[in-house]
């Protein structure tokens, strides 16, 4: 706990999600004096969005496991998460009387299955504090002496600004990325899809099976395999597991203009199971009827062999559905990403997640450059990385006292 100060200090949080609530509560249970400024009428509209389905807070795995799904980042991460590791979004949830649990995936969710009644409790905590909040201040810049300037024609000058905008995605929700270009002369990497679908090259014949999901599939791409399942769409393929493999897939059409995913359509089955089952006399019976008959693939998966082999693909049958090839062409727009890559070189920061080259500047969230997967990841690195910037500006203002 941050012991609370004698002098307390005008702190500003631009942004009102998971990363700048955390970092106002912060800094509030320090004794400075907060106010958040959240450009939409409501705050947390992204983070009441992610609780439609059911809130994945956290996941219960162990830190060891759990950093390295950060991949490149995860060093930069490593010592803010040991600071703020799941156990404690887990408390810090318990404290706001919200009951969690870990479901099979060892996901960890609140029993409510959704972000209103936690928001609820959490603005309320944070309004105890006395952390004022703003609706409708859109932040357009800052000055070298820390003036904040609003679109509204107001100002602030704060003793430290926390800045939370998010990344890109979901725009309407608030987050757009419009912030990088109040900040210039630090270096941010270019804002990309993460979690995201991709585009195919569909023929007709298969659009008409979007909508259809594939269950109990395993993606092969450059190395790396993923189980679960997917979903065709108009455009092309999204879903948990293509999710997973989102970074790479991504990295790979920006290298190579495109790339191709290789799905098994029964990874409970060996090639030479299929090839046994595929001998039975085929008859009269349609390759569809065949493949439904004695492989169990469903319509959507039959329509994926079938695009395979009308593309001239050499594969034998067997082979063909423990490798069918899917040729992705870019990724869904930012509009559609679960969350975003780049933002902020994490070279620009100092550990204490100040902009170096702007004292009193802190970033957290989405902002910074890092990507995690879905499962809990992503947002436990919002409300850390929160938690590490309030941390930060708290010590920023002690330095000021000395």
């Amino acid at each position: 706990m941050i012991a609370p100060v004698a002098t307390p200090r005008e702190v500003a949080v631009i942004g009102g999600g998971p990363a700048g609530l955390m970092a106002a509560e912060t800094v509030a249970r320090a004794g400075h004096r907060v106010t958040i400024h959240e450009r939409m009428p409501n705050p947390g509209r992204k983070f009441l969005l992610a609780g439609r389905g059911g809130l994945n807070l956290t996941h219960s795995e162990p830190l060891d496991r759990f950093l390295p799904r950060y991949a490149e980042a995860a060093a930069f991460l490593a010592p803010i998460l040991h600071a703020f590791p799941p156990i404690e979004v887990i408390a810090w949830c318990h404290g706001l009387e919200q009951e969690t649990f870990a479901g099979s995936s060892g996901r960890v969710f609140p029993k409510a299955m959704k972000a209103s009644p936690l928001l609820r409790a959490w603005l309320a905590r944070l309004d105890m504090l006395g952390v004022r909040l703003v609706t409708r201040s859109h932040w357009t810049g800052r000055d070298a002496d820390g003036t904040l300037h609003f679109a509204d024609g107001t100002s602030a000058r704060p003793h430290a600004t926390i800045l939370a905008l998010g990344g890109a995605s979901w725009p309407r929700l608030g987050a757009d990325g419009a912030w990088a270009a109040a900040l210039p002369g630090v270096a941010i990497t270019p804002l990309r899809p993460a979690n995201c679908g991709f585009a195919a090259d569909w023929s007709p014949h298969l659009r008409r099976h979007a909508g259809s999901p594939l269950k109990r599939i395993a993606l092969h791409h450059e190395g790396r395999t993923v189980r679960g399942e997917a979903m065709i769409t108009q455009a092309g393929l999204e879903g948990g597991a293509i999710y997973a493999l989102s970074a790479p897939l991504r990295n790979a059409i920006a290298r190579d203009g495109g790339t191709t995913l290789r799905i098994d359509l029964r990874p409970d089955l060996a090639e030479a199971d299929l090839t046994r089952r595929l001998a039975a006399p085929r008859g009269s019976a349609s390759l569809s009827t065949h493949l439904k008959r004695h492989v169990g693939l469903g319509p959507a998966a039959i329509a994926l062999v079938q695009e395979a082999l009308h593309s001239g693909e050499p594969a034998a049958l067997p082979a063909l559905i423990k490798a069918t090839p899917v040729r992705l062409v870019a990724p869904f727009g930012l509009d559609r990403a679960i969350s975003t890559a780049g933002g902020i070189a994490l070279g620009e920061l100092t550990p204490a997640l100040m902009v170096a080259r702007h004292p009193g500047l802190f970033a957290a969230g989405e902002m910074l450059d890092w990507e995690a997967p879905t499962g809990g990841y992503l947002l436990t690195a919002c409300l850390a990385t929160g938690h590490a910037a309030g941390r930060g500006a708290v010590a920023w203002l002690e330095s000021l006292a000395t």
